[in-house]
């Protein structure tokens, strides 16, 4: 069983719902629920309001992540906002060296999927021709890590070496650092260290873009400093949680350095939520995977989601729903107040490399999983296996099938066997991995979430716990530097 939309993208629930599973009538029960939270998302959509929704700071704020796939005047994505990203493009193009992408949470999360799906692992190692000009990227500012920051901060004197003696020239290198308020701990000490080393370095030219909340009455402390050193800035919307902004400036200013096909991306987005506009359960993708996920941890205890694509380069999309889940549904109280403590744990796994490590556990550990697998149904350099040694029969035998058959057998029989054991799975299918169906994909699992919370009764766009350590870190870093004097 499973629902098919135009584009070749496919939820497979058949290892998720029947006899044994979450069954008809467990759906059917839930009527009222699933009008309700169509509603809602409808409201969503018109309004930015959802029910009960409060900012940090308590006061009421607007959801408009939704927004974000449609490109229009007036909207956050704009005509306007997109040519600013081309503009970014072609000026990164055969210009900038490196591009350090700093930010934490979804300002990272989010941008590492792109640069994967974009560039695989091996981008940095390509030459400027290979890469189209393009320049190599790193990520920092995810961690305060004094050895990682100290690797980066080498590698670029580095290669600033190397580009004055072969090209008789600065190594040109673009801080693109990321913060809504411009306080972030992790990202803005990372950013401080990395832009005062290679300010230091006379053989480094240095440029900053700042990302941040784009508000000129009240300015963050990122948006001051961008403003007085004449820093170039793209936007932190308000209403867009981190956990959601890969749709906006947050997600695509890096991916315009690296020439990722934004329109497309929001094409595969905007044709997901259009697909999700109907309330017949069964023709929503988003409320369908929700739902049936919802039942499935609620009615009969699978309160974990294994997230397991079949490819390297979406690891990091499993990565980025650890975030999107643990942030959005892990809540203490309901709307109301009460006490619930609800949240289904997300965990990480790449195909036959956990089919290695954590499947004994899926398999025969407790009943307490749901499996989600992604696939694709066609790779874009698929490689055939060779009868390097046709005398010995074991390797023989899997001669002749491409890297991409030969993994497709191993995740239906990985799928097979869990459900002959009653343990639940199910599948998203991307005819190939692109800008388009990657957007599709990433937006399916945003508006799931949306739809979750409102079967949960909990607000899936606070994150109160998160809160609650800043509160505590604050005094402390003031303590500790008091105890320095």
């Amino acid at each position: 069983m499973g629902l098919k939309l135009k584009s070749g993208f496919l939820f497979d629930y058949d290892n998720l719902y029947g006899e044994g599973k979450v069954t008809k009538a467990d759906v059917e029960a839930m009527a009222d629920d699933l009008k309700k939270a169509h509603e809602a998302m409808k409201v969503m959509h018109s309004t930015g309001v959802i029910r009960g929704h409060l900012s940090k700071d308590g006061t009421p704020e607007k959801v408009l992540f939704s927004e974000l796939p449609y490109v229009a005047d007036g909207h956050l994505n704009s005509p306007a906002s997109l040519a600013r990203l081309k503009e970014l493009t072609a000026h990164v193009k055969d210009h900038t060296d490196a591009v350090v992408s700093l930010g934490i949470g979804g300002s990272f999360l989010g941008n590492k999927v792109l640069f994967d799906v974009e560039c695989g692992a091996y981008w940095n190692e390509r030459t400027e021709e290979e890469r189209g000009g393009f320049p190599k990227v790193y990520f920092s500012g995810n961690n305060i890590d004094p050895r990682a920051t100290g690797d980066l901060i080498r590698s670029l004197k580095n290669q600033a070496k190397i580009a004055r003696s072969h090209k008789k020239r600065a190594l040109r290198v673009m801080l693109l650092v990321i913060s809504k308020s411009g306080g972030t701990l992790d990202t803005m000490s990372n950013f401080m260290v990395v832009y005062k080393a290679l300010q230091d370095d006379a053989d480094i030219e240095v440029e900053v873009v700042a990302v941040t909340d784009p508000n000129e009455e009240k300015p963050t402390l990122l948006k001051k400093l961008a403003k007085d050193k004449g820093w170039q800035t793209f936007a932190v919307p308000d209403g867009v949680g981190g956990r959601f902004s890969i749709f906006s400036e947050v997600g695509l200013s890096l991916a315009a350095c690296v020439g990722f096909d934004i329109e497309s991306f929001l094409a595969g987005a905007r044709a997901m939520d259009e697909a999700c506009q109907t309330d017949d359960v069964w023709q929503n993708p988003a409320m369908l995977n929700a739902v049936l996920k919802f039942i499935a941890s609620e009615k009969y205890g699978r309160d974990i989601e294994v997230m397991m694509p079949y490819g390297d380069y979406m690891k990091s999309v499993s990565e980025w729903y650890i975030q999107l889940l643990a942030e959005s549904l892990g809540k203490e109280v309901d709307r109301e107040g009460n006490e619930v403590c609800y949240g289904r744990t997300p965990v990480v796994a790449v195909g036959t490399t956990d089919m290695h490590a954590q499947t004994q556990q899926h398999q025969e550990g407790k009943r307490n999983k749901v499996v989600q697998f992604i696939r694709l149904e066609k790779w874009a350099d698929d490689l055939v296996i060779p009868n390097e040694f046709p005398d010995v029969k074991k390797l023989a035998d899997i001669s002749g099938l491409t890297m991409g058959e030969a993994l497709e057998v191993a995740r239906q029989s990985n799928a097979d066997a869990l459900a002959s054991n009653a343990r639940f799975n199910a599948l998203f299918s991307l005819p190939e991995l692109n800008a388009f169906h990657l957007g599709e994909l990433l937006y399916l699992l945003a508006l799931s979430i949306a739809y979750e919370g409102e079967f949960a009764d909990v607000d899936a766009f606070n994150q109160p716990g998160v809160e609650s350590y800043k509160r505590i870190m604050g005094p402390k870093l003031e303590a500790l530097k008091a105890a320095k004097k």
